[in-house]
């Protein structure tokens, strides 16, 4: 039997299918040092997309008078080859948008692409980077607390978000654009069977909270969880573990198996992002 829960995502990506979508470079005259590059069009193909040379993010919106302040910007998987867009970046949107979160999704520069002159450790962290600072400085056109903007990565995403969350937040003061003088930090963080590569050898006491989710049979992706686990108590970080028995590797929101576990984990997220007060508006911002 289909979960409930499956069916009413199901439905719920469909509704959303027509819709148009903003979609913001993250830099206007494109990435710096590759400006030349940025109108190469990008190579889509059922759930994945290639040759990013001008990153974006793509604006997902809660529906009208739903949206709760809370924000966060995703990294899809994809090895760094490419990035599995609709299961591990619409449809994680969709999820948060019915919840009231407003969702950025990000299209990073891929360091294993075809003949890509990107490097995995420079080029994708710097669009992470840039992607918290282009949110936080224009939280106020899109009615974000911007103590209230986390980042999600799935697998190679994944890696991304730990290049970035734990230093290197601060802006530059003295920046010329007024988008590098914001703070990069995000506010949470969510890792879904995040990848081996950038796990830090210990984190910050001022790290962003963290909600963890992977399979044990997951051979790639299932320890990367545990040694951040491990660091998030060294530090007395708040953090949430579900390690599922089985799911292997890729279950995207869940629906792409038959283990009623896997089904529900984004019901632990949602769970856990109330627990934390991430779903609750600034109550002095609602009052004045």
């Amino acid at each position: 039997m289909v979960s409930s829960y499956k069916i009413l995502f199901m439905l719920m990506l469909c509704s959303f299918a027509s819709h148009a979508q903003t979609v913001i470079p993250l830099w206007a005259k494109g990435a710096p040092g590759f400006e030349e590059r940025r109108d190469e069009p990008e190579q889509a193909k059922d759930y994945w997309i290639k040759n990013i040379h001008n990153p974006s993010l793509t604006v997902y919106a809660p529906p009208t008078g739903k949206a709760n302040g809370a924000a966060v910007v995703i990294c899809p998987g994809g090895g760094h080859r490419l990035l599995v867009y609709n299961s591990e970046g619409v449809a994680p949107a969709k999820f948060y948008n019915q919840l009231g979160i407003t969702v950025f999704v990000l299209k990073y520069r891929l360091g294993r692409d075809t003949l890509s002159p990107y490097k995995v450790d420079i080029h994708p962290k710097q669009d992470a980077y840039r992607a918290m600072r282009l949110v936080r400085s224009r939280a106020a056109e899109f009615n974000i607390d911007t103590n209230r903007i986390g980042m999600m990565g799935f697998s190679a995403g994944g890696e991304v978000v730990d290049m970035v969350a734990f230093s290197g937040w601060k802006g530059d003061p003295k920046a010329a654009d007024p988008i590098d003088r914001a703070n990069a930090k995000p506010n949470f963080i969510v890792q879904v069977y995040p990848g081996p590569g950038f796990v830090p050898e210990s984190i910050p006491s001022d790290a962003p909270p963290a909600f963890l989710v992977a399979a044990n049979d997951d051979a790639c992706c299932s320890l990367p969880l545990i040694q951040l686990l491990q660091r998030y108590r060294d530090a007395k970080v708040p953090v949430e573990m579900h390690m599922y028995a089985r799911g292997d590797h890729a279950f995207n929101m869940g629906t792409n198996r038959k283990l009623k576990s896997i089904n529900n984990w984004p019901q632990r997220l949602a769970d856990w992002l109330e627990d934390s007060n991430i779903l609750q508006p600034d109550r002095k911002k609602v009052l004045h």
